[in-house]
């Protein structure tokens, strides 16, 4: 279905609605590889072939993110800008995980209102000097895009912030999302100028482009592509309240690699892949992997670390010791608590006060003893929400030091200015505990940097005066809702709107004895040194790497329209069943074996009506008319029914429950090879499934004479596969002796006899055809789901079959283009009709002139409108 956003990459990309260009003035052409210049710049391809390169002896990866890792500002006597690198970003520090020789191209918006008349200048300069893309958008797209989509939007719904109220959040306006996607279409025209897709692997960065991957996807189909997320990923209660939510989800499941902070918010992201688009997950070796449309993409769990270099630095400059020993001097034989947060509504500064606040009321021998210092970072966005946080952090602080504070005395210092880095270093080398007390925070870098002060250099230590083998110690007391909160085992966790439980932490941080807090110190600064931001981005890059390694041992096809576009990647000898091959075979033996499953072959699994229509009945007459064709039915279905829709096919065998039944003819009786006295298990199995569907609400039970099946696809998900795998294990333990098989499929749980399979049902049958004297020299079987994976295995067996007298031809066919056994593919019911359809006419053409005059016009007729 076309996903209601947009039906095309192009007309999204210039809405009239927008009035915006597609794309600014596009770069020159770059050389991506040595002595090649790509051509990447003059239209789009259908995504079927890559661009053919030279590899290039130098790695390169290419960082997409919405601001670029540069500072800029304007020469006030040239007039001309001037760029440097931001030391203090993210996306430049990430560079300390690889080689000297992994080349970084960066791409993004610089921070800076470029004028259009300078932008092509300005994008050679930071080529050339920084091998910097910069993005330019429109003026009115980027406040659209970024001020409107991502933080009036995004942002407060990844923060579980809903507009239930216009006061609280902006209400969806569809005007932003169609902003934020033309502005993800302009990032990946951008990428493409530059891209060598055989080589580079692109990394993308946070919500502000989760679009980005299905336009890269669209353009190559193998592209290296991983993308981290570096904000919290909400509950699917929350998520799948967005209006476009399904877009975002494809957008990123577009990735190789998709990374969290935390096991939470990944769990959050795979509960909603399971709810809204129905895929499920699966561990393999480790790594958690989604199957999407034949593509394997693994889901990265790690917490991003900081610099060790760039904090060390500082503490070693004379101005943070000189700052450490003014701090110290000014507050002699009080203890510090600091607070270092952004001013806005999800960093909880007014709970953390009226904790503080709290604390002073019940632990009043804490008065006169303890500070608050309270660093306020400028906020990064401006608002309602914004003001009114900050009005009430000074309201609070003004009551707090009132109230308790003395002459000479403040409980709770407020810093709401830029701290220089040296300054806000010190305070971090200087507070006996660390306070963080957000309500939800994707990751919060703010503890690791506070162990790595406490612990100190050498050169802080001299000139502090400090002995090297002094013990360091340090206390965190942080919010249960902050990514780095799983990493920090020796924390004290607290729930932050419990503000009599954070008081009685920060009572307990600072009385705890000196030699649990240097054990927590230690347990901590070993973590937060080994786990920097070098080995965060190496991890993912080899884990990306890892992710990308089959991308040529599978062909590739692009399908869907819009946002909804994914590959379909599958094995290159998987190709569709043509109806002249197969016809041109047919007509050339003279022994052949169909097997033909029902529901999703012969009958469209999503029909109502199940019986089979007069072109199914017409088509199965046919085949089962030529005496050279022995035609099987095989389906999960019960006897009774298949039997009974199907009896005007005289000659038609069924295989009836998985092969369970079987039935060579309608004139032959049913055979079973099992007794019902064999099936005393299920007197043991039905109490045990009744109970789970009594607690499961939405679930049944399936009765049928060869097995028992539980249900539960109407089930809540997560709760439904859950109850699943309990249920499993309890069916194993109780059956350990019995001679049944317990499976979990899709939304099932069965439990049949050992040896009951579709795979063994035609075993049987051209085992039976042997013993008779008929081997067969074509063997077709067509089916659609999982439990048809066993009969192409078993007839792809019989090539080696040595009871047969030379290998058959086999035709192993799937309904739809998704990864199987099977060699062959057909789209839908429809294709396979049409295939049966030219084999009943083969077998038509090749009777003797008298039967084919005794054939009824009608059928004639049926299959000269099939072909």
């Amino acid at each position: 279905m076309v996903s209601r956003s947009c039906a095309n990459f192009l007309d999204l990309a210039s809405w009239d609605l927008l009035d915006f260009p597609q794309t600014q003035r596009a770069l020159p052409r770059v050389m991506t590889v040595p002595g090649i210049i790509s051509e990447l710049d003059g239209g789009y391809s259908d995504g079927s072939s890559d661009v053919n390169s030279s590899s290039s002896s130098r790695e390169r990866k290419i960082i997409v993110a919405n601001m670029l890792p540069l500072q800029a500002k304007r020469d006030t006597e040239t007039g001309q800008w001037c760029f440097s690198w931001d030391e203090d970003s993210l996306l430049l520090q990430l560079r300390d995980g690889f080689s000297s020789d992994t080349e970084f191209v960066y791409i993004g918006s610089l921070n800076a209102d470029i004028g259009t008349s300078e932008q092509e200048e300005v994008s050679h300069k930071l080529l050339l000097d920084f091998n910097c893309v910069p993005t330019f958008l429109p003026k009115e797209m980027q406040e659209k895009f970024y001020l409107g989509f991502c933080k009036h939007h995004l942002w407060p719904l990844f923060h579980y912030m809903l507009p239930m109220f216009p006061d609280h959040g902006d209400r969806f306006d569809r005007r932003l999302w169609q902003a934020y996607v033309s502005a993800n279409k302009i990032f990946s025209d951008r990428v493409m100028e530059v891209i060598n897709p055989e080589e580079d692997y692109v990394w993308i960065h946070d919500y502000h482009l989760m679009v980005l991957p299905t336009f890269l996807r669209k353009r190559f189909n193998r592209i290296k592509l991983g993308f981290f997320l570096h904000s919290p990923f909400p509950s699917s209660e929350i998520y799948r309240t967005l209006p476009v939510r399904d877009d975002l989800l494809r957008g990123l499941l577009n990735c190789d690699l998709i990374g969290f902070h935390t096991f939470d918010y990944a769990r959050h992201f795979l509960s909603c892949c399971s709810r809204m688009l129905g895929l499920d997950y699966e561990s393999k070796r480790g790594h958690i992997g989604l199957d999407y449309f034949g593509r394997t993409v693994f889901i990265k769990i790690l917490p991003v670390g900081i610099h060790m270099g760039r904090l060390e630095s500082v503490l070693n400059l004379p101005s943070t010791a000189a700052k450490m020993k003014e701090i110290q001097e000014q507050f002699k034989g009080k203890k510090l608590i600091l607070g270092v947060d952004d001013m806005d509504i999800f960093k909880g500064i007014s709970l953390k006060l009226i904790a503080m606040e709290r604390l002073f009321e019940t632990y009043w021998h804490m008065r006169g003893k303890l500070v608050l210092i309270q660093i306020v970072n400028p906020a990064r966005a401006t608002g309602k929400d914004v003001e009114e946080a900050k009005r009430e952090t000074y309201s609070t602080v003004k009551r707090i030091n009132e109230r308790y504070g003395s002459a000479g005395y403040q409980p709770v210092i407020l810093i709401d200015r830029l701290v220089p880095r040296y300054e806000k270093t010190a305070y971090y080398a200087m507070a006996d505990c660390c306070l963080v007390n957000a309500v939800r925070d994707g990751m919060n870098l703010v503890p690791y940097k506070y162990i790595i002060c406490r612990q100190g250099t050498p050169g802080m230590d001299k000139a502090m005066g400090i002995s090297h083998d002094s013990p360091r110690t340090s206390m965190l007391v942080v919010s249960e809702f902050i990514g780095c909160s799983p990493s920090l085992s020796g924390a004290i966790r607290v729930n932050p709107w419990d503000v009599d439980a954070v008081a009685e932490a920060v009572n307990l941080a600072l009385t705890m004895g000196d030699t649990e807090k240097r054990l927590r110190h230690e347990k901590h600064y070993h973590y937060v040194s080994t786990h920097d931001v070098g080995y965060w981005a190496k991890s993912f890059m080899q884990d990306l790497e890892r992710a990308c390694r089959e991308h040529y041992n599978k062909r590739c096809w692009g399908i869907g329209f819009g946002l909804s576009f994914r590959v379909l990647s599958l094995s290159p000898s998987f190709r569709k069943l043509s109806i002249d091959h197969i016809v041109s075979t047919y007509r050339n033996t003279q022994r052949r074996a169909i097997f033909l499953d029902y529901d999703g072959t012969l009958v469209p699994e999503s029909s109502i009506i199940k019986t089979p229509n007069a072109e199914v009945m017409s088509v199965l007459k046919s085949l089962c008319g030529d005496p050279k064709n022995t035609v099987f039915v095989v389906s999960g279905r019960g006897w009774e029914s298949l039997s009974d829709w199907l009896s005007p096919c005289e000659n038609l065998g069924i295989a009836a429950e998985h092969g369970y039944f079987i039935r060579w003819s309608s004139k032959k009786e049913w055979e079973t090879c099992y007794s019902s006295a064999e099936a005393e298990w299920k007197t043991m199995v039905e109490p045990v499934m009744r109970s789970y569907m009594d607690a499961t609400d939405g679930s049944t039970i399936e009765f049928k004479e060869s097995a028992l099946v539980w249900h539960h696809q109407e089930a809540d998900p997560d709760f439904g596969a859950c109850q699943a795998k309990e249920l499993l294990d309890h069916l194993e333990s109780v059956l350990a002796n019995e001679p049944v098989v317990v499976k979990r499929g899709q939304h099932i749980v069965e439990v049949k006899p050992q040896g009951v399979s579709k795979g063994l049902a035609v075993e049987k049958v051209i085992h039976q055809m042997v013993e008779d004297g008929n081997p067969p020299d074509m063997v077709m079987c067509i089916g659609d789901d999982r439990s048809d994976e066993d009969m192409f295995e078993s007839i792809l067996s019989t090539v080696t079959n040595p009871d047969l007298p030379m290998p058959p031809e086999i035709f192993a066919c799937t309904v739809g283009r998704k990864p199987s056994k099977a060699k062959y593919f057909l789209d839908d019911v429809s294709d396979v009709l049409k295939l049966l359809g030219g084999l009943a006419a083969a077998s038509s053409s090749s009777k003797p002139e008298y039967q084919q005059q005794s054939s009824s016009s009608h059928k004639q007729v049926a299959f000269e409108s099939i072909i």
